[in-house]
């Protein structure tokens, strides 16, 4: 039997719409977690600011009408040029959030990373969905690195996903006015959020610990992590200052698959893990929440990918929410893009029913921008096509 479209989906027309929602829905604390940035926010306004830069100069009379979204990555056809990011901590804004985004990741052929941060066992979600990627946040200590990595290859994992951004906690002070702490903190501000916020209280937090017990942090190590509540959560967040690029020569000859490192802003950091073994790249900042003021993924993707020759690949993460935005990242000469929050509000708001509506939505926008622009596929797309201002 057919499940009927949530009725609320018929008020969202672009992937904006799913924030204001999702505002709506979840209690304070967890939304402002999800939407907020480091600091005062620069990088996280930056990041979307800064696509109004780039302007497009269309062609016509192209005859479009064989267009197509469907890009080649590691040797697997995707019928769209974005991905569904790495978001900690899905399960608390989403019943089950990281199976719902992975499932509907896998049904509409896109990928789709897992978080180090998730709180659903990695080999829960890649049985579910088997082409699913992985992303760690790399132990200070070699012997953790090795036993980590070793967890993830038995998995049954191709990519892993190195993110090497986070060497200290970023400071988030929006989370502290929003009542949000690692670990959560029982309070009456808590308690009020929950009761004012019915829906997500019954049908996300109390569902997922009647049928599944306090959520644990299950895949910061090899071994299960803490539960949210836990006061030592910090104590293994915490641990990554020391981290260099041993670690990451250390981790390529662990490991046969797919290696990606997230989050370079410089061309220095990108050459050097391209010459380490990189498969690919991800030009990130984060979302805007780890170094306040740093330069846009759009600026770094224009300054990075003149330097970047032979077979590594050129992803991109940070502020995308238009289809408009993701074609300006593929004509600059990225070859994949990612995007993270709204799926994760679409999750919160209305299940796999959301998240499918939500991957429908961008595609459509870049099937209808690829066709205004005058080209069929998605390799066409190149610095022709913009002007910067």
């Amino acid at each position: 039997m057919t499940r009927k479209k949530p009725s609320i989906l018929n008020k969202i027309y672009a992937l904006e719409d799913l924030e204001v929602h999702a505002k709506k829905h979840l209690p304070k604390p967890v939304f402002g977690y999800v939407a907020g940035g480091a600091e005062r926010n620069h990088t996280l306004r930056n990041n979307a600011e800064d696509f109004a830069n780039y302007k497009f100069v269309p062609n016509i009379l192209r005859n479009v009408s064989e267009r197509s979204t469907k890009t080649e990555i590691f040797g697997r056809q995707w019928d769209a040029p974005f991905g569904i990011s790495p978001m900690g901590v899905s399960a608390l804004a989403a019943y089950r959030g990281d199976i719902i985004l992975a499932d509907a990741a896998q049904k509409m052929n896109i990928p789709m990373v897992i978080s180090g941060s998730s709180l659903i066992p990695m080999e829960e979600i890649i049985k579910l969905a088997p082409g699913t990627w992985f992303q760690a946040y790399l132990p200070g200590e070699h012997d953790k690195v090795e036993n980590l990595v070793l967890r993830v290859k038995k998995a049954g994992f191709e990519t892993l996903v190195l993110t090497v951004d986070v060497a200290v906690l970023a400071g988030r002070e929006n989370n502290l006015r929003n009542g949000f702490s690692t670990p959560l903190r029982p309070s009456f501000s808590l308690l009020y959020q929950g009761l004012t916020h019915p829906n997500w209280s019954m049908n996300t937090f109390l569902k997922t610990i009647f049928k599944h017990g306090m959520p644990h942090f299950e895949n910061f190590l090899a071994e299960r992590g803490e539960p949210v509540f836990s006061a030592s959560i910090n104590r293994d967040f915490g641990k990554r200052s020391n981290l260099n690029w041993e670690h990451l020569k250390q981790i390529r000859k662990l490991w046969d698959g797919n290696l990606i490192v997230k989050g370079i802003l410089n061309k220095g950091d990108a050459l050097k893990a391209i010459n380490l073994g990189a498969d690919a790249i991800i030009i990130s900042n984060h979302g805007g929440r780890q170094l306040d003021s740093a330069i846009s993924s759009i600026k770094a993707l224009e300054n990075i990918r003149p330097y970047i020759k032979g077979d590594c690949k050129l992803f991109v993460d940070s502020g995308f929410r238009r289809g408009t935005d993701v074609i300006k990242a593929l004509a600059l000469g990225a070859d994949f893009v990612f995007i993270g929050r709204p799926f994760l509000y679409a999750a919160s708001i209305a299940g796999i029913a959301g998240v499918t509506h939500a991957i429908n939505l961008l595609k459509e926008e870049i099937d209808r921008d690829m066709a205004l622009l005058g080209v069929n596929e998605i390799d066409e797309l190149g610095h022709e096509l913009l002007q910067k201002y």
